[in-house]
């Protein structure tokens, strides 16, 4: 396992879980974010078990098990390929950057993963 694989699991991971966390607390922002989407927030939950499954995965990778690890990178590209669909199809394009980034990361990490 290399350092830059390593680095970016744990960012992508941290970032998740925080992500997570935010959508279990029905953070204001979530909410807002969710409303403006025009996504029912009762999935707010739901969406917020799936980056914390994908959390999970990629520190079970982290811990040893590396193709637990590529199936949580890449359920994450495509939970956040689907975020940044939503923001496109509805024309929400303020609040783009996050899904984007948290793309970027899933995709590096996983991009990582399969090279080692």
């Amino acid at each position: 396992m290399n350092t830059t694989y390593l680095v970016c699991a744990l960012a992508t991971i941290v970032a998740n879980a925080s992500a997570a966390f935010a959508d279990f607390a029905r953070a204001r922002f979530v909410v807002a974010n969710a409303t403006e989407l025009g996504l029912n927030t009762s999935l707010i939950p739901a969406l917020g078990a799936l980056k914390a499954a994908g959390a999970c995965g990629m520190l079970l990778g982290v811990l040893g098990m590396p193709v637990i690890d590529i199936a949580a990178a890449a359920g994450l590209v495509l939970f956040f390929c689907g975020a940044v669909g939503i923001h496109v199809r509805e024309r929400v394009f303020r609040d783009i950057a996050p899904p984007i980034v948290y793309l970027a990361m899933a995709g590096s990490s996983l991009a990582l993963a399969l090279a080692n």
